[in-house]
């Protein structure tokens, strides 16, 4: 499957503050992908064993690797997000500096697709970890009902 590279000319007429909305909402969704990743550090942690056991140990590392290089991505974006934050005074210094400009806009552009391309990896991440934990407590389930009969 190829994949086209889409270009986004709406950024150029967004606003300063809209820019400045935007990456105060980018700063709150990936802090909470923080957060959610040390969820996911505690969930692993809790069923290291069930996962160490189980018969699908490598799709598990992997998933605990791909955790890992999500939670590295998000630290980068939550830093990229910061720093673009702080550049927005090219915009609104009142200086006409159309080459700046036009950088920090195509900057807020990659950002727009970094993104939400993250948050896309991010979500089927997610979907995967806990399909792999709903496994492992119904196994569990499953042994515990044997054992009592």
């Amino acid at each position: 499957m190829k994949t086209t590279k889409k270009h986004l000319r709406y950024a150029e007429w967004l606003s300063a503050e809209e820019m400045h909305t935007a990456s105060k909402e980018w700063l709150s969704e990936l802090n909470f992908v923080k957060d959610e990743h040390l969820f996911f550090e505690d969930l692993v942690t809790r069923f290291t064993s069930q996962l160490i056991a189980s018969d699908k140990f490598s799709n598990s590392y992997e998933i605990v690797d791909a955790i890992n290089r999500s939670e590295k991505f998000n630290n980068n974006l939550i830093e990229a997000v910061k720093i673009h934050e702080n550049e927005l005074q090219i915009m609104v210094d009142g200086v006409d500096q159309k080459e700046e400009e036009k950088a920090y806009t195509k900057e807020h552009q990659d950002l727009i697709i970094g993104i939400k391309e993250f948050l896309k990896e991010y979500k089927s991440l997610k979907m995967q970890l806990f399909e792999i934990i709903k496994n492992i407590k119904k196994e569990d389930k499953l042994n515990h009902l044997l054992d009592r009969k």
